[in-house]
């Protein structure tokens, strides 16, 4: 007698073999992005973390392997711990800059009927414009001498301020630019953000009497705060990364005081060839953002809903 298969086991045998070659399928559609994120982001920090166990510097023959010896050598380097006091008092100030006046933008914005989108516009130019080109009219306005807002301080009967050349003041110029840099994005996302929000529980709210202040802080930020939430981790990633405007505007002075940690690394790998130390300092640097990012969604998680 020959064995006949069960009609309800050769109905089951497609129904199993269906997800494994779905599975089978997402692999190889998602396998050219995998290869691709390997290449330029995973492959690279792996020779990066491998050149900071060296003493690699550029144009030398043999290479040693050193250990720890690089990241011993960033706590004992005075310009290091002085990059990231510079970089921690920049972040500090460009950030809640950038994201309150962002946000206050935002509401003005919105609650305006007419010219809304050239005010958007307007806004969002500083995002599209090249910082380099730009560098040559900021430092004509923050000119010690001949520039127009130390010409409107003193018609108000202030001292002149020099801007750019004072260690005391530079690093609070430097700070202003770069809120000027990230406000328009900022302004952007805000928008965004408050058009998702549903209009029939501010419709409720009108039937509850709430207005003005006491509206926006029942109702407007509890449902924006996972927008604030982006806004404000973005920002804070982006001021880390401050490089350009110390590089067209102060070049790390006046005596290292906007001297940031991504220019010491440019001044440490490519200035100075010692590539094993840079190399370390941006491990360095790629961890305090990481870590910095991860702190503030693992806070703003538990007070903030998601709907």
């Amino acid at each position: 007698m020959t064995a006949t298969a069960h009609p309800l086991a050769t109905a089951t045998m497609p129904k199993r073999r269906m997800p494994r070659r779905e599975a089978l399928q997402g692999w190889c559609l998602a396998l050219p992005a995998t290869l691709l994120l390997v290449a330029i982001v995973l492959v690279p920090l792996a020779v990066v973390l491998a050149l900071s166990l060296t003493d690699y510097s550029l144009g030398q023959a043999d290479t040693r392997f050193v250990g720890g010896a690089n990241y011993a050598r960033l706590w004992s380097d005075p310009a290091i711990r002085r990059a990231l006091v510079n970089t921690a008092t920049y972040v500090g100030l460009v950030v809640p800059a950038a994201v309150g006046i962002g946000l206050g933008l935002a509401l003005l914005i919105q609650a305006r009927r007419r010219l809304r989108h050239v005010y958007e516009v307007v806004f969002f130019l500083p995002v599209t414009s090249t910082f380099v080109a730009m560098a040559f009219v900021w430092q004509f306005l923050l000119h010690g001498r001949i520039g127009p807002i130390n010409g409107w301080l003193q018609q108000l009967g202030f001292a002149r301020i020099d801007f750019l050349t004072n260690p005391s003041v530079a690093i609070f110029s430097l700070a202003a630019v770069g809120a000027w840099q990230l406000i328009g994005f900022n302004v952007i996302l805000f928008l965004a953000g408050l058009a998702s929000l549903p209009r029939d529980v501010y419709d409720a709210a009108a039937l509850d009497g709430l207005r003005g202040v006491e509206r926006f802080g029942r109702i407007t930020w509890p449902l924006l705060a996972p927008t604030a939430l982006f806004v404000t981790v973005t920002s804070c990633i982006t001021a880390c990364q401050v490089f350009d405007s110390v590089a067209a505007l102060t070049r790390g002075g006046p005596m290292g005081s906007t001297d940031v940690l991504l220019y010491r690394i440019y001044q440490t790998a490519y200035q100075q060839l010692d590539i094993g130390l840079g190399a370390a300092l941006s491990v360095v640097f790629l961890t305090i953002i990481v870590a910095i990012s991860l702190l503030q969604v693992a806070i703003a998680d538990r007070r903030i809903h998601y709907s």
